[in-house]
Protein backbone atom coordinates (compact mmCIF):
# COMPACT_ATOMS: atom_id res chain seq x y z
CA UNK A 1 0.00 0.00 0.00
CA UNK A 2 1.52 3.10 -1.01
CA UNK A 3 1.62 6.79 0.55
CA UNK A 4 0.62 9.76 -1.49
CA UNK A 5 1.18 12.78 0.56
CA UNK A 6 -0.23 15.76 -1.31
CA UNK A 7 2.53 18.53 0.24
CA UNK A 8 2.77 22.61 -0.24
CA UNK A 9 5.52 22.80 -2.25
CA UNK A 10 7.30 25.04 -0.08
CA UNK A 11 11.12 25.09 1.88
CA UNK A 12 9.09 23.65 4.76
CA UNK A 13 7.51 20.19 2.90
CA UNK A 14 10.88 20.22 0.83
CA UNK A 15 13.45 20.12 3.48
CA UNK A 16 10.61 17.36 5.16
CA UNK A 17 11.04 15.01 1.79
CA UNK A 18 14.81 15.86 1.83
CA UNK A 19 15.47 14.04 4.99
CA UNK A 20 13.18 11.17 4.99
CA UNK A 21 14.62 7.87 5.23
CA UNK A 22 15.19 5.47 2.97
CA UNK A 23 11.98 3.42 4.14
CA UNK A 24 9.83 6.42 3.92
CA UNK A 25 10.90 7.06 0.24
CA UNK A 26 10.21 3.31 -0.69
CA UNK A 27 6.48 3.96 0.72
CA UNK A 28 5.63 7.47 -0.81
CA UNK A 29 4.57 8.58 -3.93
CA UNK A 30 4.63 12.53 -3.47
CA UNK A 31 2.88 15.25 -5.32
CA UNK A 32 4.16 18.54 -4.75
CA UNK A 33 1.92 21.77 -5.53
CA UNK A 34 3.35 24.48 -6.88
CA UNK A 35 2.01 27.48 -4.22
CA UNK A 36 1.41 31.26 -5.66
CA UNK A 37 3.62 33.52 -3.61
CA UNK A 38 3.43 37.22 -4.38
CA UNK A 39 6.46 37.69 -2.70
CA UNK A 40 9.06 35.79 -5.01
CA UNK A 41 10.54 37.02 -7.93
CA UNK A 42 10.03 33.72 -9.74
CA UNK A 43 7.82 31.20 -8.09
CA UNK A 44 9.13 28.26 -10.37
CA UNK A 45 12.60 28.49 -10.20
CA UNK A 46 12.26 28.55 -6.37
CA UNK A 47 10.12 25.25 -6.52
CA UNK A 48 12.65 24.15 -8.80
CA UNK A 49 15.68 24.95 -6.44
CA UNK A 50 14.03 23.10 -3.54
CA UNK A 51 13.00 20.30 -5.81
CA UNK A 52 16.66 19.94 -6.91
CA UNK A 53 18.16 19.80 -3.50
CA UNK A 54 15.02 17.87 -1.64
CA UNK A 55 14.08 15.10 -4.32
CA UNK A 56 16.10 11.87 -3.85
CA UNK A 57 18.10 10.77 -7.22
CA UNK A 58 15.66 7.97 -9.24
CA UNK A 59 12.59 9.59 -7.42
CA UNK A 60 9.98 10.50 -9.69
CA UNK A 61 8.00 13.99 -8.46
CA UNK A 62 4.35 14.30 -9.48
CA UNK A 63 3.92 18.29 -9.57
CA UNK A 64 0.47 20.11 -9.47
CA UNK A 65 0.98 23.64 -11.17
CA UNK A 66 -2.88 23.99 -11.22
CA UNK A 67 -3.18 26.64 -8.43
CA UNK A 68 -0.66 29.19 -11.00
CA UNK A 69 -2.13 31.36 -14.25
CA UNK A 70 -1.89 29.90 -17.31
CA UNK A 71 0.53 31.95 -18.38
CA UNK A 72 2.77 33.90 -16.02
CA UNK A 73 5.55 35.83 -17.87
CA UNK A 74 8.05 37.20 -16.92
CA UNK A 75 11.17 39.59 -18.34
CA UNK A 76 12.48 36.47 -20.87
CA UNK A 77 10.11 34.02 -19.93
CA UNK A 78 8.24 31.83 -22.17
CA UNK A 79 5.43 29.54 -21.90
CA UNK A 80 3.32 28.36 -19.26
CA UNK A 81 4.28 27.29 -15.74
CA UNK A 82 3.98 23.85 -16.83
CA UNK A 83 6.43 23.63 -19.76
CA UNK A 84 9.04 25.96 -17.91
CA UNK A 85 8.94 23.56 -14.60
CA UNK A 86 8.83 20.35 -16.96
CA UNK A 87 11.91 22.27 -18.57
CA UNK A 88 14.10 23.36 -15.39
CA UNK A 89 13.25 20.37 -13.35
CA UNK A 90 14.78 18.38 -16.64
CA UNK A 91 17.86 20.69 -16.31
CA UNK A 92 18.42 19.95 -13.00
CA UNK A 93 18.00 16.00 -13.09
CA UNK A 94 14.63 15.92 -11.53
CA UNK A 95 12.30 13.11 -13.26
CA UNK A 96 8.64 15.01 -13.28
CA UNK A 97 5.14 13.37 -13.62
CA UNK A 98 2.39 16.22 -14.32
CA UNK A 99 -0.97 16.42 -12.99
CA UNK A 100 -3.88 17.28 -15.41
CA UNK A 101 -7.74 17.70 -14.86
CA UNK A 102 -10.71 17.35 -16.76
CA UNK A 103 -11.15 21.17 -16.72
CA UNK A 104 -7.94 21.94 -17.83
CA UNK A 105 -7.31 23.83 -21.78
CA UNK A 106 -6.00 22.76 -25.35
CA UNK A 107 -2.94 24.59 -24.26
CA UNK A 108 -2.64 23.31 -20.42
CA UNK A 109 -3.02 19.79 -21.55
CA UNK A 110 -0.23 20.55 -24.55
CA UNK A 111 1.85 21.56 -22.34
CA UNK A 112 1.80 18.26 -19.80
CA UNK A 113 2.18 16.33 -23.31
CA UNK A 114 5.52 17.67 -23.79
CA UNK A 115 6.31 17.31 -20.22
CA UNK A 116 5.07 13.52 -20.51
CA UNK A 117 7.47 13.39 -23.90
CA UNK A 118 10.59 14.81 -21.98
CA UNK A 119 10.16 13.42 -18.68
CA UNK A 120 8.94 9.71 -19.71
CA UNK A 121 6.80 8.93 -16.61
CA UNK A 122 3.40 9.09 -17.55
CA UNK A 123 0.58 11.24 -16.14
CA UNK A 124 -1.57 12.06 -13.12
CA UNK A 125 -5.02 12.79 -13.72
CA UNK A 126 -6.61 14.50 -10.51
CA UNK A 127 -10.22 14.26 -10.24
CA UNK A 128 -11.93 16.57 -7.63
CA UNK A 129 -15.02 15.00 -5.89
CA UNK A 130 -15.36 17.49 -3.32
CA UNK A 131 -18.86 19.50 -3.45
CA UNK A 132 -17.18 22.93 -3.37
CA UNK A 133 -14.25 21.93 -6.25
CA UNK A 134 -17.06 23.71 -8.63
CA UNK A 135 -14.76 21.08 -11.07
CA UNK A 136 -17.26 18.32 -13.56
CA UNK A 137 -16.78 15.14 -13.14
CA UNK A 138 -15.05 13.90 -16.50
CA UNK A 139 -17.03 11.53 -18.33
CA UNK A 140 -15.77 9.22 -20.78
CA UNK A 141 -15.45 11.06 -23.71
CA UNK A 142 -13.20 13.84 -21.51
CA UNK A 143 -11.33 10.97 -20.43
CA UNK A 144 -10.48 9.04 -23.94
CA UNK A 145 -10.04 12.58 -25.38
CA UNK A 146 -7.24 13.64 -22.39
CA UNK A 147 -5.45 10.87 -23.07
CA UNK A 148 -5.76 10.54 -26.69
CA UNK A 149 -3.90 14.62 -26.40
CA UNK A 150 -1.34 13.33 -24.00
CA UNK A 151 -0.69 10.51 -26.06
CA UNK A 152 -0.44 8.22 -22.96
CA UNK A 153 -2.45 5.05 -22.07
CA UNK A 154 -4.26 4.65 -18.90
CA UNK A 155 -1.51 2.38 -17.75
CA UNK A 156 0.78 5.27 -17.98
CA UNK A 157 -1.59 7.30 -15.64
CA UNK A 158 -1.90 7.82 -11.87
CA UNK A 159 -5.41 8.53 -11.18
CA UNK A 160 -6.17 10.76 -8.21
CA UNK A 161 -9.30 11.10 -6.82
CA UNK A 162 -9.80 14.11 -4.53
CA UNK A 163 -12.19 14.30 -1.58
CA UNK A 164 -10.97 17.77 -0.29
CA UNK A 165 -11.37 19.31 2.78
CA UNK A 166 -12.99 16.75 5.44
CA UNK A 167 -14.92 19.03 7.97
CA UNK A 168 -16.80 17.02 9.83
CA UNK A 169 -18.40 13.42 10.64
CA UNK A 170 -21.22 14.55 8.49
CA UNK A 171 -18.86 15.81 5.52
CA UNK A 172 -16.82 12.78 6.10
CA UNK A 173 -19.58 10.48 5.40
CA UNK A 174 -21.23 12.14 2.38
CA UNK A 175 -17.43 12.35 0.83
CA UNK A 176 -17.75 8.45 0.92
CA UNK A 177 -20.61 8.49 -0.97
CA UNK A 178 -19.03 10.60 -4.10
CA UNK A 179 -15.63 8.94 -3.86
CA UNK A 180 -17.18 5.24 -4.21
CA UNK A 181 -19.39 7.01 -7.04
CA UNK A 182 -16.17 7.85 -8.79
CA UNK A 183 -14.63 4.80 -7.80
CA UNK A 184 -17.68 2.91 -9.93
CA UNK A 185 -16.91 5.05 -12.93
CA UNK A 186 -13.40 5.58 -13.29
CA UNK A 187 -12.18 1.85 -12.48
CA UNK A 188 -13.60 0.05 -16.42
CA UNK A 189 -9.80 1.88 -16.71
CA UNK A 190 -6.96 0.35 -16.41
CA UNK A 191 -4.70 2.98 -14.42
CA UNK A 192 -1.20 2.66 -13.83
CA UNK A 193 -1.83 3.52 -9.82
CA UNK A 194 -5.32 5.09 -7.79
CA UNK A 195 -5.22 6.92 -5.01
CA UNK A 196 -7.92 8.52 -2.99
CA UNK A 197 -6.84 11.70 -1.06
CA UNK A 198 -8.85 13.87 1.09
CA UNK A 199 -7.15 16.71 4.23
CA UNK A 200 -9.15 16.97 7.44
CA UNK A 201 -6.41 19.59 9.20
CA UNK A 202 -8.19 23.05 9.43
CA UNK A 203 -7.24 26.42 7.22
CA UNK A 204 -5.54 27.76 10.01
CA UNK A 205 -4.86 27.59 14.06
CA UNK A 206 -7.07 30.51 14.81
CA UNK A 207 -8.94 29.88 17.71
CA UNK A 208 -6.93 26.88 19.00
CA UNK A 209 -6.59 27.39 23.17
CA UNK A 210 -3.00 28.18 23.80
CA UNK A 211 -0.55 26.40 26.09
CA UNK A 212 -1.88 22.86 25.61
CA UNK A 213 -2.74 20.08 23.04
CA UNK A 214 -5.83 19.98 21.70
CA UNK A 215 -6.66 16.92 19.45
CA UNK A 216 -8.12 17.05 15.65
CA UNK A 217 -9.54 14.04 14.59
CA UNK A 218 -7.89 12.68 11.62
CA UNK A 219 -10.99 12.25 9.53
CA UNK A 220 -9.42 11.94 6.26
CA UNK A 221 -7.89 8.63 7.40
CA UNK A 222 -10.97 7.55 8.82
CA UNK A 223 -12.82 8.44 5.43
CA UNK A 224 -9.98 6.16 3.27
CA UNK A 225 -10.93 3.55 6.04
CA UNK A 226 -14.01 3.36 4.85
CA UNK A 227 -14.03 3.46 1.56
CA UNK A 228 -11.83 0.42 1.75
CA UNK A 229 -14.28 -1.17 4.30
CA UNK A 230 -17.01 -0.50 1.43
CA UNK A 231 -14.96 -1.15 -2.57
CA UNK A 232 -14.82 -4.36 -3.13
CA UNK A 233 -12.34 -3.58 -6.23
CA UNK A 234 -8.47 -3.14 -5.91
CA UNK A 235 -7.97 -1.14 -3.11
CA UNK A 236 -6.96 2.48 -3.79
CA UNK A 237 -3.96 4.19 -2.38
CA UNK A 238 -3.99 6.49 0.69
CA UNK A 239 -2.99 10.18 -0.04
CA UNK A 240 -3.45 13.50 2.22
CA UNK A 241 -2.53 16.49 2.33
CA UNK A 242 -0.15 16.44 5.17
CA UNK A 243 -0.13 18.80 8.40
CA UNK A 244 -1.89 21.16 6.09
CA UNK A 245 -5.48 22.35 5.13
CA UNK A 246 -6.37 20.79 1.34
CA UNK A 247 -6.92 24.41 -0.14
CA UNK A 248 -4.33 26.55 -1.31
CA UNK A 249 -3.45 28.70 1.79
CA UNK A 250 -3.95 32.98 2.38
CA UNK A 251 -1.04 35.25 2.48
CA UNK A 252 -0.44 35.59 6.51
CA UNK A 253 0.52 38.62 8.00
CA UNK A 254 3.03 38.41 10.98
CA UNK A 255 4.52 36.11 12.62
CA UNK A 256 3.22 32.96 14.24
CA UNK A 257 2.82 31.58 17.75
CA UNK A 258 5.29 28.68 18.57
CA UNK A 259 3.20 25.76 17.18
CA UNK A 260 3.38 21.73 16.33
CA UNK A 261 1.10 20.14 14.49
CA UNK A 262 1.67 16.23 15.51
CA UNK A 263 0.56 13.34 13.97
CA UNK A 264 -0.61 10.14 15.80
CA UNK A 265 -2.92 7.36 15.07
CA UNK A 266 -6.08 8.46 15.36
CA UNK A 267 -5.53 12.61 15.77
CA UNK A 268 -3.36 15.36 15.34
CA UNK A 269 -2.29 16.70 18.59
CA UNK A 270 -2.00 20.75 18.25
CA UNK A 271 0.06 22.42 19.78
CA UNK A 272 -0.04 26.32 20.04
CA UNK A 273 1.90 28.05 22.65
CA UNK A 274 1.42 32.13 23.51
CA UNK A 275 4.52 34.23 22.50
CA UNK A 276 6.24 35.50 25.72
CA UNK A 277 9.90 35.14 25.71
CA UNK A 278 11.95 36.54 23.03
CA UNK A 279 12.54 35.48 19.71
CA UNK A 280 10.62 31.95 19.66
CA UNK A 281 12.04 30.74 22.94
CA UNK A 282 8.82 29.37 23.64
CA UNK A 283 9.00 26.76 21.60
CA UNK A 284 11.99 25.55 23.58
CA UNK A 285 9.11 24.93 26.56
CA UNK A 286 6.43 23.78 23.87
CA UNK A 287 9.00 20.75 23.01
CA UNK A 288 9.39 20.04 26.59
CA UNK A 289 5.79 19.10 27.06
CA UNK A 290 5.83 17.36 23.42
CA UNK A 291 8.64 15.51 24.58
CA UNK A 292 6.82 14.85 28.35
CA UNK A 293 3.47 13.65 27.27
CA UNK A 294 1.60 10.85 26.12
CA UNK A 295 2.25 11.79 22.84
CA UNK A 296 5.75 11.14 22.66
CA UNK A 297 6.42 7.98 20.87
CA UNK A 298 8.59 4.99 22.03
CA UNK A 299 10.04 5.51 18.88
CA UNK A 300 11.17 8.86 20.09
CA UNK A 301 14.33 10.46 18.13
CA UNK A 302 14.43 8.10 15.98
CA UNK A 303 10.89 8.13 14.40
CA UNK A 304 11.99 11.06 12.14
CA UNK A 305 14.56 13.42 11.37
CA UNK A 306 11.73 16.49 12.32
CA UNK A 307 11.35 14.08 16.09
CA UNK A 308 15.00 14.47 16.18
CA UNK A 309 15.10 17.95 15.92
CA UNK A 310 12.31 17.90 18.14
CA UNK A 311 14.18 16.23 21.40
CA UNK A 312 17.34 18.88 20.26
CA UNK A 313 15.02 21.97 21.44
CA UNK A 314 13.56 19.48 24.33
CA UNK A 315 16.94 19.45 25.58
CA UNK A 316 18.09 23.08 24.44
CA UNK A 317 20.42 21.35 22.21
CA UNK A 318 19.85 24.44 19.85
CA UNK A 319 20.88 27.84 20.18
CA UNK A 320 17.97 29.11 18.35
CA UNK A 321 14.53 27.23 18.33
CA UNK A 322 13.07 27.79 14.77
CA UNK A 323 10.56 29.28 12.96
CA UNK A 324 7.43 29.09 10.98
CA UNK A 325 9.27 27.19 7.88
CA UNK A 326 11.44 24.69 10.90
CA UNK A 327 8.31 23.74 12.44
CA UNK A 328 6.50 22.92 9.35
CA UNK A 329 9.62 20.10 8.41
CA UNK A 330 9.50 19.01 11.60
CA UNK A 331 5.64 17.97 11.57
CA UNK A 332 5.90 17.17 8.17
CA UNK A 333 8.80 15.20 8.66
CA UNK A 334 7.31 13.05 11.82
CA UNK A 335 3.69 12.67 9.83
CA UNK A 336 5.69 10.87 6.55
CA UNK A 337 7.44 8.57 8.50
CA UNK A 338 4.16 8.02 11.13
CA UNK A 339 1.88 7.41 8.02
CA UNK A 340 4.22 5.18 6.22
CA UNK A 341 4.86 3.31 9.37
CA UNK A 342 1.26 2.62 9.90
CA UNK A 343 0.41 1.82 6.21
CA UNK A 344 3.10 -0.72 6.44
CA UNK A 345 2.79 -2.73 10.00
CA UNK A 346 -1.11 -2.46 9.52
CA UNK A 347 -2.35 -1.34 6.23
CA UNK A 348 -4.40 1.50 7.82
CA UNK A 349 -2.89 5.38 7.97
Amino acid sequence: MAYVPILKGKAGEFMALEHATPEVRACIRPVMEVVPDPDLRDILETFCDHAMDAVPNGTVLTVDCGALPEVRVLQGDVGGPMARVSESLGLRGVTMCPVVRGTDTDGLIAEAASAVAGHQSGVCLRVAVATDSGEPFPDKDRIRGLLRDLKVEPEETDLLIDAGPVRSVAGRDGALERVLEALRSLSPWRWRERCVAAGAFPANLTGFPRGQATPVPRLDAQLWQQVINRWDGEPPDFGDFGVTHPRMPVKSKGTPDPNMRYTTRDDWQVFVYPRIRSGNDDFFTLSQDLVASPYWPSTGAQTSWGDARLIDCAHRRRPKAGGGTEWRAWATSHHLAVVSANLESSGRP
